[in-house]
């Protein structure tokens, strides 16, 4: 009987065994099946994804540039952020395909920081600084010692400055440039002084100052018009090519089909018309 038993015993683990194996390899064989399909399905993807910040940038995705895909046979789809570091943490990670919310200086910056593989794929447009009257309504009538606002960080805080040297109001040394600080202004006639806060208080405080700089970020939703600006960066400024707004997908991705056809559509006729109907000079298109 024992020897009976540890018969029937080596059998069942012998069977056991071989059912394992064959379980083994058809799972083998579905993963592979799904790894094959999956490759495939994203060979013929036609789904674009797109991180972007609300205004103008999924604006312009949204009203203008996905019905232009849609001819093509493309699906847009835009996911919203409010704050600048997700839209690249989620392009490096390759949970969308591009983004489209930043200006090259600060995507530079960004990957040298973040140690990020992101590549610019299209200049599209800039938001201009624009210089907005306060207690004083025009630049002649600025008194010595006049106050203007200006942002705190550096970045914007060197754009208002450029702005103003292009007013005529100061001068800063040759070599500022986009690194400008009220260090290097090297002359100043008439005195003006500086109240330096965050930018997206500058909009909430132009009553209280004699001139402001504000950025159109923060133009826009305050109810500031380019229209009524005493002063504005031009589009072949220093600042308009430092700070153009650019389509970003990770470093790689550049020819694929998928991110031309987003490209060819950013930066059409239709997408410009769209910009200058709709912004009326608070976003001006680079391309």
């Amino acid at each position: 009987m024992a020897i009976n038993f540890k018969k029937k015993k080596a059998a069942l683990v012998a069977t056991l065994a071989l059912g394992a194996v064959l379980a083994f390899g058809l799972a083998g064989c579905g993963a592979q099946s799904a790894s094959s399909d999956k490759s495939a399905g994203s060979s013929n993807d036609k789904t674009i994804t797109v991180a972007a910040t609300p205004s103008p940038h999924a604006e312009i995705l949204n009203n203008a540039v996905k019905p232009l895909l849609e001819k093509e046979g493309y699906t847009l789809e835009v996911k919203e952020f409010t704050d600048y570091v997700q839209p690249n943490t989620v392009t490096e990670e390759g949970e969308v395909d591009a983004n489209y919310f930043q200006h090259i200086t600060y995507l530079n910056n960004f990957n040298e920081e973040k140690g990020t593989h992101l590549v610019s794929v299209a200049d599209v447009h800039y938001e201009p600084f624009g210089l907005y009257p306060g207690k004083t309504k025009s630049l002649d009538a600025l008194t010595d010692g006049a106050t203007v606002a200006v942002p705190n960080d550096a970045t914007n805080e060197a754009r208002a400055l450029l702005l103003l040297q292009d007013a005529g109001l100061i001068t800063l040394k040759d070599d500022a440039g986009i690194n400008a600080t009220t260090n290097d202004i090297v002359s100043n006639p008439k005195n003006l002084q500086f109240k330096e806060v965050e930018a997206a208080t500058v909009p909430n405080i132009v009553a209280d100052v004699d001139i402001a700089c504000i950025n159109g970020n923060y133009a826009i939703p305050a109810g500031f018009k380019t229209t009524d600006a005493l002063a504005t960066e031009s589009a072949t400024s220093l600042a308009a090519e430092a700070y153009a707004n650019v389509l970003v997908v990770k470093d790689g991705n550049q020819d694929s089909d998928k991110i031309k056809a987003l490209v060819k559509a950013l930066t059409s006729d239709e997408v410009r018309t769209y910009i200058n109907d709709t912004y009326a000079g608070a976003v001006v298109p680079v391309f």
